[in-house]
């Protein structure tokens, strides 16, 4: 049994992953610590320690700041909402790198990397990761959605949408010069995309965090302008308080 310690300053994401290390039957949860700070001396007074899972985004210490604070021995898996990491990830020999929320069949890869990882000398084991590097930022090659207008199809990259929205039967992908019809619903866009920074403000809209640049709260409500310093988004009174706890404010 691998031994393992979970950081993550949101209790609902660290005790999700807790559950699902559980569940697989292959590790034992050593510890856990939800305060970035404790945890660099919790893991450090952690005997026969395999494995940490940790956050990058976190307050005071970052997962990466954690990281070089750490004693050598336990392997890291960074755990995030946002995939702009994944290169400064590997530069600091994790073994792996899960976007949230994660999949029981990415965290079943990771358990296996650091068997295979456990297993190897030095020198073949950073030539793994090497390798595991250059497959995470291949992976990451921008995304395209198609837009059908009569016989033809337009390929849009989903690194230029802004947001999606759902008007009169239609859904649209918007970016900063027009908006393209696609054929998924606000709700399967919305489990396709959440990994890549997209974030549910109403039923009918769907953002891209990254492209906010302004929250506004009025009696009328909740609203975020985005980047393009005139497109305004409703947000719904439900979603207001998970929107802020994402943008961090």
């Amino acid at each position: 049994m691998r031994r393992v310690f979970v950081v993550d300053d949101e209790a609902l994401a660290r005790r999700r992953l807790i559950r699902m290390l559980e569940a697989t039957g292959r590790v034992e949860v050593a510890g856990d610590s939800g305060d970035p700070e404790a945890a660099v001396a919790a893991i450090a007074g952690t005997a026969d320690l395999d494995l940490v899972f940790l956050d990058i985004a976190m307050p005071v210490l970052d997962g990466f700041a954690v990281c070089e604070r750490l004693p050598p021995g336990p392997m890291i898996v960074f755990t995030t909402a946002h995939d702009e990491h994944a290169l400064r990830a590997f530069q600091t020999n994790a073994i792996d790198y899960l976007l949230k929320p994660i999949r029981d069949d990415e965290l079943a890869r990771a358990l296996d990397k650091l068997d295979r990882v456990r297993a190897l000398p030095a020198a073949e084991a950073s030539e793994q990761l090497a390798r595991a590097m250059a497959g995470i930022l291949a992976a990451r090659a921008p995304e395209r959605i198609a837009s059908r207008l009569g016989d033809r199809i337009h390929l849009v990259e989903l690194d230029r949408v802004t947001h999606f929205v759902a008007e009169d039967k239609l859904t649209y992908a918007v970016t900063g010069e027009r908006s393209f019809v696609v054929d998924a619903s606000i709700a399967v866009l919305e489990e396709r995309y959440v990994r890549a920074g997209f974030f549910r403000i109403h039923r009918a809209t769907l953002v891209r965090l990254s492209a906010i640049a302004e929250l506004s709260s009025t009696t009328d409500g909740t609203r975020v302008r985005l980047a393009d310093g005139k497109t305004e988004l409703v947000v719904a009174r439900e979603r207001a308080r998970a929107l802020k706890d994402k943008l961090g404010v």
